[in-house]
Order: structure tokens, then sequence, then C-alpha cells
């Protein structure tokens, strides 16, 4: 009875496999559309200004969970005003930076953040000014260095001398998202 019951159970299991590989076989191959990030750096940047608030408030939110005493509720309102004329850069700075004539990869992104920081009951709107340096290598686009200066968004505030901020909120959603565009996940 044994017997008959394991060579039973195998017939089924050579069935059951087979009929799946038929069906696998037969099925037609789903094309997948793979979502190229552009090559230019205006589209790029036009793309990755859409999405940064979001990445950038991902980026809060685990910062939040990873640090519970931080008390302040930060979020990215909006992201815009591209620019991308460079600016040159003096000797003494240029020991620093990355020089684009070393790098002809090397492209220089300007942009503005609106912040909104909660303390206290009180919110208060920071606007952030920050230098990107964007380089294109043989696995796409990478964040090589960023400087970011802070002021208020009122007229008429101090704004806070640069400071290398590639590890910061904003840098960190920078470099998802170009991980994201360079893997093809990102919409057009």
């Amino acid at each position: 009875m044994k017997k008959l019951l394991t060579i039973g159970l195998s017939i089924i299991w050579s069935l059951g496999s087979s009929i799946a590989t038929s069906h696998a076989l037969s099925a037609k191959p789903v094309s997948v559309k793979r979502r190229i990030c552009p090559a230019e750096v205006e589209p790029l940047v036009a793309l990755m200004l859409r999405d940064l608030p979001s990445y950038a408030n991902r980026v809060i939110v685990r910062s939040r969970t990873r640090y519970p005493a931080i008390s302040s509720l930060n979020s990215i309102i909006t992201a815009g005003r591209p620019e991308f004329v460079p600016l040159p850069l003096a000797p003494s700075i240029a020991s620093t930076i990355p020089s684009p004539q070393n790098s002809p990869d090397l492209r220089q992104v300007f942009m503005t953040t609106l912040e909104r920081q909660g303390t206290a009951g009180t919110t208060i709107e920071l606007q952030q000014f920050h230098w990107l340096f964007l380089t294109k290598t043989d696995r796409g686009w990478r964040l090589a260095l960023m400087f970011t200066r802070t002021g208020s968004a009122s007229a008429g505030q101090i704004i806070t001398p640069p400071r290398e901020s590639s590890q910061g909120t904003i840098g960190q959603a920078v470099q998802t998202w170009l991980r994201d565009c360079n893997a093809g996940s990102v919409r057009s």
C-alpha cells in the first residue's frame, strides 16, 4: 500500500510539473519597457526636481525613525529654479571642488528648495540654495559633491555660508533619485 501511494504521488508530481513547464513555455514573454535616464543634464534635473520633495521627505521620515530624539518636524515643500551656468572657480577653491577642466563630464547645477520646519508650536519656512556637481559615468549619473546655503524665505534675511551637504537630506535624496533613474525606475 505504501509503495502504491509513493508511485501515485510521484505520478501526480510529474504531471503537475510537466503541466507547469508546458504552461510556462507556451506563455508569451512579457515585454518590459525600461525607462531611460536622460543623457543631458537639463532634462535630468527637470525630472529630478519634480520628484525631489517626495524623495527628501522619505529621507526625513527615515531619519526620524532612526533618531527619535529629533523633535523638529521638517518637510520639503518644493524644489525648483534650476540654473546650469557654471561658476568660475578661483584657484583657492579649486583644490576642494572637482574641476570641470579635469573632468569634462562634470556638470554644475544650482537649484532651490523650500523647507518647512516646525518646533515648539512655531513653523518657519527656509529657503535652501544648492550647488550640485553631477558627473556622468559608465553606470549613469552620480552626485560628486554638493554645497548648500540656508536662508529664510522672507526677503532681507541673512544667508548662511556654504557647507558641504552631500550627506544631508537633499544630498541623500538626490543620490537615491539618481540611483533610481539610472536603474530605469523613474517615470518620465
